[in-house]
């Protein structure tokens, strides 16, 4: 039977909201990671079925299929097709999930799975607020749930509500993450994962950014504590126990581990069991929580097999949740920070947990990984991945 194995993944430097990334399009930020991508396993990009592509916001500098205009400013061949898929936050986890379900179904040998989002460029919801257009959900989803439209963070607000988590607890785990992030950019965990981008220097010449943007040290939950709550009055979620917005790309190259020693590659992982799940659209982030029950039920493993754990922080009460849902040890929860210290570029967030998850395996020899993503809508995206 065939299987499916990640070859290679690679990501840009996660950019702050009008930061370093914020000059490039995305069509060419998806270029560099598809450039990388083949410059460092030697692929010939004539040899590859489909370029799966997330991207959220499809309007402006995004629409009319970003995955195919990334294929083309990489100077592949136009014979290589490229698709763009919107599974919301987890659309380039989506990505994964299609490129290895074509794979081991014999429809696809190689195929590049990853995805972008520029927020700085393509605002968060520009495309749902094109309101000349109408509006989105339908008058019968808005019956069904009683609400003009979905807020994540208000959802955020409840959950924190339904688990008793309280404020300073919320902004500790924030902390948390910038600390680990900050830690592992200091010891150059994030180095052979990143492709570093040249953009325009003060001066006018070329500087290389090769850090993620977004990690900030020496913050306090006094600090924090000063923050506004735009979702509640007297609520608990603020900027920074949330994610940031923010600019990036990733991309992971997908075959079969037949094909992959044809061509002599080692392979970092296997894609050992991808599903979905659904549930509430208004507190739309506890999804992982049986998308993660079912992924380990297909994979016939149990929680305490899980060597690292990438659950996506959208905001903090998502992983404070799952963690208590799942007694998943903390120890494993995103090893190197995650979104509200790394940044949450929307259609490109799905690939790069899986790129930092999949480098970390390798690094510290885990067999098992796991990765879980909330989306709007009510949904997520969990994958096992198994170390080779």
């Amino acid at each position: 039977m065939r299987d499916a194995v990640i070859v290679e993944a690679v990501r840009t430097p996660v950019g702050k909201r009008a930061g370093a990334l914020s000059g490039i399009h995305p069509v060419d930020l998806s270029a560099l990671v598809l450039t990388e991508l083949a410059r460092r396993t030697g692929l010939e990009p004539g040899l590859v079925d489909d370029v799966v592509w997330g991207c959220v916001t499809q309007i402006g500098e995004q629409a009319s299929n970003v995955g195919r205009s990334a294929v083309l400013a990489a100077g592949w061949p136009e014979e290589v097709p490229g698709v763009t898929v919107d599974r919301a936050c987890g659309s380039s986890q989506q990505a994964v999930h299609f490129a290895a379900g074509l794979v081991i179904a014999g429809q696809y040998d190689i195929v590049v799975a990853g995805g972008v989002e520029s927020m700085s460029r393509v605002p968060i919801g520009a495309a749902r607020n094109a309101v000349e257009y109408g509006r989105p959900f339908g008058p019968a989803v808005r019956r069904r749930y009683g609400v003009e439209e979905f807020s994540q963070g208000r959802g955020a607000e409840l959950i924190a509500e339904r688990y008793g988590f309280g404020r300073t607890e919320l902004d500790e785990l924030a902390l948390a993450s910038h600390e680990k992030a900050a830690r592992a950019t200091a010891e150059g965990r994030f180095r052979d994962q990143i492709v570093p981008v040249a953009v325009r220097a003060g001066d006018g010449g070329e500087r290389l950014v090769t850090a993620d943007e977004g990690i900030r040290t020496g913050s306090t939950t006094a600090l924090l504590a000063a923050l506004k709550t735009p979702f509640k009055e007297d609520g608990v979620i603020t900027a920074a126990n949330s994610s940031q917005i923010s600019d990036g790309a990733a991309a992971l190259l997908i075959t079969t581990s037949e094909i992959a020693a044809r061509h002599g590659w080692r392979p970092l992982a296997r894609v050992r069991t991808a599903v979905l799940a659904g549930g509430d659209p208004v507190t739309m982030a506890l999804a992982p929580i049986p998308a993660t029950a079912e992924a380990l039920k297909k994979a016939g493993l149990s929680i305490g097999d899980i060597g690292a754990y990438e659950i996506n922080e959208a905001f903090a009460p998502v992983p404070a949740a799952w963690l208590r849902e799942t007694g998943a040890d903390p120890a494993r929860l995103n090893p190197h920070g995650g979104a509200m210290a790394l940044g949450h570029p929307l259609g490109a967030s799905g690939a790069r947990l899986m790129t930092t998850l999949v480098h970390h395996m390798r690094d510290h020899g885990i067999r098992y990984g796991l990765q879980a993503m909330c989306e709007a809508g009510g949904l997520a995206n969990a994958t096992v991945l198994e170390r080779l």
